[in-house]
């Protein structure tokens, strides 16, 4: 009798230690009475009881999932590879868990299939370089079917986009035309405007006495003494005139 009552002992420990759950701040639990859903239990210390109840832990916190490399035609009939990741965090533990298998699972192939969709309605261009653009598009439409599923999707990012390698030299080669056309317009209007200031210091020079003189010395200043420059001078008109004048007088 003693030992009957001693087994009961040692059988109700168990029983009772083996429904103690110890749930982290980070989790919240969602508990099944026979099979039905009976409440959700937050971080802490917690029972169940054994055989007839059990709990299922989800993490609340934020999860990053990949959408994987996959093939897509852009409006403009380019096949770029395009991979991204998916930033998102469960809202309601009940849906999560009685509305959807494996919401994990199912996320990542519903954001693969809206990638597809929103970029086969772009042109290569705006794949290219509208990225972030194109991951807030996804993102508003996995969100809304992923809702229901108690998911909360924070963000998508576009990781890789891949071109072809005739299409990539194509393009390596249009951009160094677009240099090239920016340094001939860039050229051209700096000679524009040297040969606009140009005629305006002739203009000023013109109308100073003596300018255009001091200019030449000026100039003859900054050759140096180096013996290799040879100068020729040009007598200014009025020096000219006036040895003519001395000429007619004697």
């Amino acid at each position: 009798m003693v030992f009957l009552i001693y087994g009961l002992i040692v059988l109700a420990l168990i029983i009772i230690f083996a429904g103690l759950k110890i749930i982290d701040q980070y989790e919240k639990g969602v508990v099944l009475t026979l099979g039905k859903f009976s409440s959700i239990r937050s971080a802490g210390l917690t029972y169940i009881v054994p055989i007839i109840q059990r709990i299922v832990v989800v993490d609340l916190r934020i999860r990053t999932i990949d959408i994987e490399k996959q093939q897509v035609m852009t409006k403009d009939n380019v096949p770029v590879n395009v991979n991204g990741v998916v930033f998102f965090k469960v809202a309601k533990v009940d849906d999560a868990i009685l509305k959807i298998q494996d919401y994990g699972y199912s996320l990542a192939q519903y954001a693969q299939t809206a990638l597809r969709d929103v970029i086969g309605g772009m042109s290569l261009d705006t794949v290219l370089t509208e990225r972030q653009k194109i991951g807030e598009e996804i993102r508003k439409i996995v969100d809304k079917e992923t809702d229901q599923w108690g998911l909360d999707i924070q963000t998508i990012k576009l990781q890789d986009v891949e071109v072809p390698d005739d299409l990539k030299r194509i393009m390596s080669r249009q951009a160094a035309a677009e240099r090239e056309k920016r340094a001939v317009i860039i050229k051209s209007e700096g000679d524009r405007d040297a040969a606009k200031n140009l005629a305006a210091a002739a203009t000023v020079m013109a109308k100073s006495k003596g300018a255009m003189q001091l200019r030449t010395l000026q100039t003859l200043d900054g050759l140096g003494p180096t013996a290799s420059n040879t100068v020729v001078m040009a007598l200014p008109v009025e020096v000219m005139e006036f040895f003519q004048k001395l000429t007619k007088k004697e």
